[in-house]
Order: C-alpha cells, then structure tokens, then sequence
C-alpha cells in the first residue's frame, strides 16, 4: 500500500487533454509510467484508457493514488473541459485530492528537465491570432512563473526575463508566429505540447505547499473569460 502522508513518495497520477497532445502519467514507487498520444478529437474516448494502462502496468488501482494532478489550461476549450471533468468524475469516486498544473509550467519544466534550460518561455497557439504565453524561472528544480499567464495578440507580448541572457522558447505559439522568437532565445523542438508526466514533480511540489484541494477546488484556467466551468450535475 502506497505512503499517502510522504509528499516524496506519493502516488500521483497525472491527466491532460488541453491541446492536441493527450498524455497520462503515473509515479508510483520511484517508477514513472506514461502514454501519450496525438489525438485531438478523440481525447474524451483515450484518456481512461490511458489511465488504466499505467495504473496496471504500477500495477496498482485508482484506490492506491493518493493525489489527482490535472492540466489546467490555458489550451482548448474543449480540452480543458475534457481534463476537468475527467479528473473531477475519478478524484470523486475515491475522495482523491487534486491539484491543478499550468499546461505552459509543464512545458517549461521539461524543458529544463530535458535541456537543463533556466530561463524558459511557453507559448501555445490561443488562434484567433493570439497566443498563450508565460515565462519561468528555474528555482529549486521547479519551473516557476514570472509575472502573469498572457493571452494576447503575438505584438503584445510583454517580456519580463532577462533577454541578455539565453532564454530557451517551446510550444506552438512559436511555430505559428515565428516572430515571437528572438535574440538569444533557444527554440527547442521536442517541446510543443505539454506531457502529463512533466506535472509529475509539479504536483507534488504544488501538493507540499498546500495548494491541493479537494475536488471542489477544480478550477479550470482559460485566461480568455468567454468560457464558464460547469460541475457535474448535482455538484453545482
């Protein structure tokens, strides 16, 4: 049986659908078991799928996690509602605690996970000619934010890092307005969506500092507020 009280040894499963990339993982003794797939119309029927995939390949059950991470957006609408739900129906059935992770953190961090970047931009393709972005900073091993998540046209992008130094850019916002790359930024290629697996370590350092919730909390993040979040019937 898992340690639920030792943050460091938790079993966390982690879910995103928010853009087209659908991705689960699972950390579940000092093991890492994940899928993902490119799929972005069929992400409500492969994501339970995926979850019972690294739940027995851990060879465990739902009963045996002890906290729910979910990709909280920005992204599409669709997928944020997709994720939400999701998480909101599987941390019900188990009175699971969960914790909402930036999809844009979650690039960042793999992005220093996987290139030993300090200085990251996000960007995701927000269409109707905008972009989602954000900027982090490596502290302590965790991706963390500088000033606030944007959604905005690629012209209005306002820069808080320090450009004099090389700062490492990923996601499709960069693909669909090239001009947002810059001097001295870094555009990986292997990090277009974000990955459930880098919500991982994101979780559990959102689940030390107390910022889990019950699923009550759930709160999707759109940044655009033409989209309302609505619970499952009878959990208004």
């Amino acid at each position: 049986m898992p340690d639920k009280t030792d943050t460091a040894k938790l079993t966390i499963l982690a879910l995103d659908t928010c853009t087209e990339s659908c991705s689960v993982a699972l950390t579940h003794n000092g093991q890492v078991y994940a899928e993902q797939a490119d799929a972005p119309r069929e992400h409500s029927q492969r994501l339970l799928p995926m979850v019972q995939n690294v739940l027995s390949a851990a060879n465990i059950s739902l009963k045996d996690v002890a906290l729910i991470a979910y990709g909280r957006g920005p992204g599409s609408f669709t997928g944020i509602r997709i994720c939400t739900s999701m998480t909101q129906g599987l941390a019900l059935g188990q009175d699971l605690p969960v914790v909402g992770i930036s999809t844009l953190q979650a690039m960042a961090q793999e992005a220093m996970d996987k290139h030993g970047s300090t200085q990251v931009v996000a960007a995701i393709d927000a269409r109707m000619g905008e972009v989602y972005w954000g900027e982090f900073k490596l502290v302590e091993g965790i991706a963390t934010l500088v000033g606030n998540e944007q959604v905005c046209a690629p012209e209005d992008v306002s820069r808080a890092l320090d450009y004099q130094q090389t700062v490492t850019a990923c996601g499709t916002g960069f693909d669909t307005y090239p001009a947002l790359v810059i001097d001295n930024m870094r555009l990986l290629s292997d990090v277009k969506f974000p990955q459930a697996e880098a919500m991982l370590v994101l979780a559990s350092h959102a689940h030390a500092n107390g910022e889990s919730t019950d699923v009550e909390g759930l709160t999707p993040v759109y940044l655009r507020d033409t989209v309302t979040w609505k619970k499952l019937p009878g959990r208004e």
